[in-house]
C-alpha cells in the first residue's frame, strides 16, 4: 500500500481506520462498502470514503455491515446521492438511516462477518509468508524500488537491444531483477512448462445470468468478492478455451499504466474458474509438476523482483501492455528445492481457499439478515 506522511496524519487525525468499522465510498462509485479487518487497523484511510463507527454497546458491528451491504440497506445508503457528471453522498445523509434490529440473528450475523474477516487476514499472513519464502532463500531484497519507474540511467550491450530498444526496458531497477535471478539459476517461463493465453478481442455480446458464461474484467480480479460483472454469449466463445480461467492460474493485468495494475497478479481460487478472461488478462498455467503454480504465482506476484520483471515488459506509450511473448521470457528461479516449491504452493493454495471461504461467510451473514427481514423479524 501506498505511504502517508505522518505528520499529514498527526494533523488530520481522523484519517486512521479502526478494527469492526464500515467503509463506504461516497464519490463516483457510490455505497461500496468494506468492514475494517485487524490487519487494517491503524492504517489511513482516504477521504474518498465515510466512516460508520458502530458503537458496540448499543448494536454489533458485524450486524450492521451486514444490513448496510444488504440489498436493503445499499438502496437506502445511496438514496442520498446527489451531483451530475462526479457523484457524492455525505455524512449526514446516512446518519438517520432505519436500522431494524433483529434479536439473536444480529449475533449470528456478527459471528459470521468476523470470521470472515479473519480468514480473510490469514489468507493475506499465507500469501506474505509464502513471497517472504521465496524472498529469503533465493537472497532477494524485499524491495528493489520505491516505484515502479524512477528516473535513472543505465547501459546495456548491442546484443540486448536487438529486441527491445525502449528504454524502460532497460532501467538499473530491470537490470539489477535480472541479475538476481539469472544467479539463482534462472529459466525462461516457457522453459519451466508455463503456458501463456490471451483471449482473442471479439465482439462482446452479454445476455442473462443462465444464458451464458461469467465475465471478468481485469480490474474485477482484484475484488475482495469476485462475482460475475456481466455474462457473455457462449456462441462467442472458440472451442479451444483460450478464454477460460482455471482454477490455479496466475492472472496477470496487462493493460493500463505502469505503476498501476499493468503486471499485478492475481491468484486464481475456485471461484474464478469458468470465468471468461478479459482481453486485458494474461492467463499463466504451469504444466510441470517441478514448477507448481503457487510457486510460479508467489514468485511474480509476491516478491518485487517478480513484478519488476513483469513490468519491465510493458511496451506502448498512451497505454501500455504486456506482450504475451515477452511475459514468458521471464525467469524464474530454480534454487529452491522441488520440497520447498510444494511448501511455498500449498501456501498459496491454502491462502486462496481461505480467502473463498471468507466471502462465502460474508455472503452468508448478508443472506441471514436478508431472510430475516422479509420474514418481519421472525
Amino acid at each position: 500500500v501506498s505511504l502517508l506522511s505522518k505528520k499529514q496524519v498527526k494533523e488530520n487525525p481522523s484519517l486512521i481506520l479502526d478494527e469492526g468499522w464500515i467503509l463506504i465510498t461516497r464519490s463516483g462509485t457510490i455505497g461500496r462498502m468494506v468492514y475494517t479487518r485487524s490487519d487494517m487497523k491503524g492504517m489511513a484511510g482516504s477521504e474518498d470514503f465515510m466512516r460508520v463507527a458502530p458503537n458496540i454497546t448499543k448494536i454489533t458491528p458485524g450486524y450492521l455491515y451486514a444490513y448496510l451491504s444488504s440489498r436493503f440497506g445499499v438502496p437506502i445508503v445511496i438514496s442520498g446521492t446527489y451531483g451530475a457528471i462526479i457523484q457524492h453522498i455525505e455524512p449526514q445523509h446516512i446518519a438517520d438511516l432505519p436500522v431494524p434490529r433483529l434479536r439473536e440473528i444480529e449475533i449470528r450475523a456478527h459471528d459470521l462477518i468476523v470470521q470472515a474477516a479473519n480468514a480473510h487476514v490469514e489468507s493475506i499472513e499465507l500469501r506474505q509468508r509464502a513471497g517472504a519464502l521465496v524472498n529469503e532463500i533465493c537472497r532477494f531484497p524485499q524491495r528493489l524500488a520505491p516505484a515502479a519507474r524512477v528516473f535513472a540511467y543505465s547501459s546495456a550491450s548491442s546484443s540486448s537491444v536487438l529486441r527491445r530498444l525502449d528504454a524502460t526496458f532497460h532501467t538499473p531497477i530491470a537490470q539489477k531483477a535480472e541479475e538476481l535471478v539469472i544467479a539463482e539459476n534462472g529459466i525462461a517461463l516457457s522453459s519451466a512448462g508455463v503456458l501463456g493465453f490471451e483471449s482473442n478481442r471479439m465482439k462482446q455480446i452479454f445476455v442473462e445470468e443462465g444464458y451464458g458464461t461469467p465475465f471478468i474484467t481485469s480490474g474485477g480480479i482484484f475484488s475482495k468478492t469476485i462475482t460475475p460483472e456481466r455474462y457473455l454469449r457462449n456462441q462467442l466463445l472458440g472451442e479451444d478455451e483460450t478464454w477460460r480461467i482455471n482454477e490455479y492460474d496466475t492472472l496477470v493485468a496487462r493493460s493500463g499504466q505502469v505503476g498501476g495494475i499493468i503486471g499485478r497478479g492475481v491468484w486464481a481460487d475456485s471461484r474464478l474458474d469458468g470465468f471468461a478472461a478479459s482481453p486485458h488478462i494474461l492467463r499463466l498455467r504451469p504444466t510441470s509438476e517441478e514448477f507448481p503454480p503457487g510457486y510460479v504465482y508467489a514468485f511474480l506476484c509476491l516478491t518485487d523482483v517478480g513484478y519488476q520483471l513483469l513490468a519491465r515488459t510493458a511496451a506502448g506509450s498512451s497505454i501500455p501492455f504486456l506482450p504475451l511473448d515477452a511475459v514468458l521470457e521471464v525467469k524464474i528461479p530454480t534454487t529452491p528445492s522441488l520440497q520447498q516449491r510444494q511448501e511455498i504452493d500449498e501456501l498459496v493454495k491454502r491462502s486462496g481457499a481461505l480467502r473463498k471461504q471468507s466471502q462465502e461467510l460474508e455472503k452468508e451473514a448478508v443472506a441471514l439478515v436478508e431472510r430475516a427481514i422479509e420474514e418481519g423479524g421472525r
